[in-house]
């Protein structure tokens, strides 16, 4: 492997805070070369959100390093290490299986972003796997949490696709690919649980202290932080699950080493949006007993939050009955403020000028006949913005199945105190006209799988960008699909 010289190369992503921790919470580990790199997609849209001048990524250099064939001398990239409950079965030792952690690039207001690669080669943690990606579960990391990035839903964000000119065996031959992605913090649930089980307290309290410092700093001087930082997660995880639902989003597997500290939506496999309304909807391939159904994710968040808190207990007190009543009052303030955060969402998404048991119940019996007639999420709420804009509501009522009471439930939701026609902008931030349609994704992916055609994916990259106004020439993105046409299942690239 070439080693690019920092100083040669001008890397920006040059920090690597994660070499402070202990050793256990990493090791050293280098991307696997590949034979033909090209870059397939570069993401400026977040560059200059990040206030990063994209001139570095558009060199030579900098495909060296996104691609592994070149490395950082000063900082050499990472695995981290992590344990993990996946579908309720402990895991003592999971980790990086298939991705390196370059380091820290630094934003326009100062905060560090990860950067880190994925499918790009073998580590210690990669038991039998082969390391690698393939091109179209990159794409669909993509541009699903680009499209929950134009929602505005705290999510990792994937900087750049690289090509790596190799194949990659799966049910098939397929084209093998690098994501390039950043967040906020790549430290997990699944962290904590690796370092109190694996390690010892001195590395849960360094992680912990870890995340104070880089991600919660205000709470770092809190009479009691640990507390804190569980209460402080807790009601991110609560806000993050309540905004998934409220636009029909499944992650599809959060075990909780796909949970991030930091609240940011991670690790996308099978992951999609509904298209017809089924509470209990999945896709994952494996989750035969809907585990983490869309109307599941709430419980399976408390479920790991409590894995969380276990894992901090002898930070919370000396003493294990005092720690565990703590962990218990800061877990019981979870379901609260999911259901608060969830209300208030579903009340904008009706257009209720404010939440009440009366709205509550409405929207509740709304949601009920959506799933009797399997009517399409987004395109309800989008039609029923316009009805409160003033538009006619044949086209909302020509989603349904007369007969189950439409009628008596638009009398209804028209009797409650709903937003003004001037207010209605606020209705229409709860519901996007585009979101990445699961058969659009799969076309996209096809595209340039067997083609090489990357046209479809760029337009959804941006029209994803602004989901909430839908441009004439991109009305088709919006439709669902038609039978024929329909996605019931989707995979990681593992």
């Amino acid at each position: 492997m070439n080693t690019a010289p920092q100083s040669l190369a001008q890397n920006p992503v040059d920090e690597q805070i994660y070499r402070t921790l202990p050793a256990g919470l990493f090791t050293i580990a280098h991307p696997t070369p590949v034979r033909k790199p090209s870059m397939l997609a570069l993401n400026r849209r977040l560059l200059a959100e990040l206030d990063v001048d994209a001139t570095w990524f558009e060199r030579d250099a900098a495909l060296a390093i996104l691609s592994g064939n070149a490395r950082n001398a000063v900082n050499e990239p990472i695995a981290m290490a992590y344990a993990g409950h996946q579908f309720g079965h402990w895991v003592p030792l999971l980790g990086d299986g298939r991705a390196h952690m370059l380091g820290q690039l630094s934003s326009g207001n100062g905060t560090a972003i990860d950067v880190q690669l994925k499918g790009s080669g073998q580590t210690e943690y990669s038991r039998r796997g082969d390391g690698r990606a393939t091109l179209g579960s990159v794409m669909r990391e993509y541009l699903v949490s680009e499209a929950l990035a134009g929602l505005g839903i705290p999510t990792t964000r994937s900087l750049a696709i690289v090509g790596t000119g190799e194949t990659v065996l799966r049910e098939r031959a397929l084209p093998g690919a690098i994501l390039a992605r950043t967040a906020t913090s790549h430290v997990r649930i699944g962290s904590f649980e690796h370092a109190a089980a694996n390690l010892d307290a001195s590395a849960v309290k360094a992680l912990a202290d870890h995340v104070i410092a880089r991600n919660f700093p205000s709470i770092a001087a809190a009479t009691a932080p640990y507390a804190e930082l569980l209460g402080t997660v807790i009601e991110r995880q609560a806000q993050l699950i309540a905004r998934w639902m409220l636009v029909g989003f499944i992650h599809g597997v959060m075990n909780t080493d796909n949970m991030s500290i930091a609240g940011e939506t991670i690790d996308f496999g099978p992951c999609a949006f509904m298209d017809e309304f089924n509470p209990r909807k999945v896709f994952s391939s494996i989750d035969a007993h809907g585990r983490y159904a869309w109307d599941q994710q709430a419980q399976i968040g408390l479920w790991n939050l409590t894995q969380f808190a276990a894992s901090l207990l002898h930070l919370l007190n000396d003493n294990e009955s005092s720690a565990v009543a703590i962990a218990k009052e800061r877990l019981a303030e979870f379901t609260p403020r999911f259901n608060d955060a969830f209300s208030t969402g579903l009340a904008l998404k009706f257009g209720f000028a404010r939440s009440t048991p009366e709205t509550d119940a409405c929207a509740k019996r709304g949601l009920s006949l959506l799933a009797e007639d399997a009517v399409d999420f987004t395109v309800f709420f989008d039609r029923l913005t316009e009805v409160l804009r003033g538009g006619p509501d044949d086209s909302l009522r020509s989603l349904f199945d007369r007969s189950h009471g439409i009628d008596e439930w638009l009398r209804q939701w028209q009797s409650h105190e709903l937003m003004s026609k001037q207010d209605s902008g606020r209705m229409r931030s709860a519901n996007p006209a585009l979101i990445a349609r699961n058969h659009r994704v799969e076309q996209a992916i096809a595209a340039a799988t067997d083609e090489e055609d990357f046209a479809l994916f760029q337009r959804l990259c941006d029209a994803l960008a602004r989901p909430f106004e839908l441009a004439q020439e991109n009305l088709d993105l919006g439709i669902p699909p038609s039978p024929e046409e329909r996605v019931t299942r989707t995979f990681c690239g593992t």
